[in-house]
């Protein structure tokens, strides 16, 4: 067991992360509960516990999805419905943050054509067995426009906290630098494997969600409950 666990922290840095994150979102729930980051928690820790169902998976025997041998490590059906989650979860979080109503239909309408993308892309792609990876690069887009709307307005305001004290900061800071790179290092995964491989796209990515959760954990530790926004 302890070997495992071992094995666990250091193949799998990204994993023990995320329950630290989850640790420090709960311990410092008291100064956003009231915010449109209220479930905050519960959405790191299902990251957390969908990490660890998608190793126990790709891993051992006790968890399969599959009895062919063939696709018996399968386990990226519970990454794409994650997407959906996700996805969803943060075109709320953006909806809630931004004031004006053009921008706010914006957000809803575009995001629902993101969402939608996932279920018409199963007439194409079989998601038992392959991420939705166009999907994903069209839900990306129309996040990271939900990002940039949010960053105009707040450059309009006046605001007396500077932005180091505000959770949605760091909280946007870290989800813009991983989704400008995400889904184009996905698409790279399964059309140009020797390209993936040759650059290390892999370790890349995963660098870029430990950049993206310790700008979680640095936003709850630092952050001031006057200053959210």
């Amino acid at each position: 067991m302890f070997e495992e666990l071992l094995k666990i922290v250091v193949d799998f840095y990204t994993i023990p992360l995320y329950l630290i994150t989850w640790i420090v979102a709960v311990w410092r729930y008291r100064t956003y509960f009231d915010t449109p980051l209220r479930f905050y928690p519960i959405f790191i820790m299902y990251t957390f516990l969908t990490e660890i169902l998608g190793y126990l998976i790709q891993y051992t025997d006790s968890f399969q999805f599959f009895s062919d041998y063939r696709y018996d490590w399968h386990n990226v059906i519970i990454f794409n419905i994650y997407s959906i989650v996700t996805f969803t979860f943060f075109y709320r979080i953006y909806w809630d943050v931004l004031k004006q109503k053009k921008n706010k239909n914006w957000v809803k309408y575009s995001g629902i054509v993101g969402i939608t993308s996932y279920f018409i892309s199963i007439f194409f792609q079989n998601p038992l067995h392959t991420n939705l990876y166009y999907a994903d690069l069209i839900a990306s887009i129309v996040l990271l426009i939900a990002i940039a709307l949010y960053i105009k307005e707040k450059r309009m305001e006046e605001n007396p906290y500077p932005q180091k004290y505000n959770l949605m900061f760091w909280t946007t800071m870290g989800i813009a630098a991983f989704h400008i790179f995400f889904p184009f290092i996905f698409l790279m995964g399964y059309k140009a494997q020797l390209l993936y491989v040759k650059f290390h796209l892999h370790q890349f990515l995963m660098l870029l969600i430990v950049f993206m959760y310790v700008t979680f954990i640095i936003g709850l530790l630092f952050h001031r409950r006057k200053a959210f926004r």
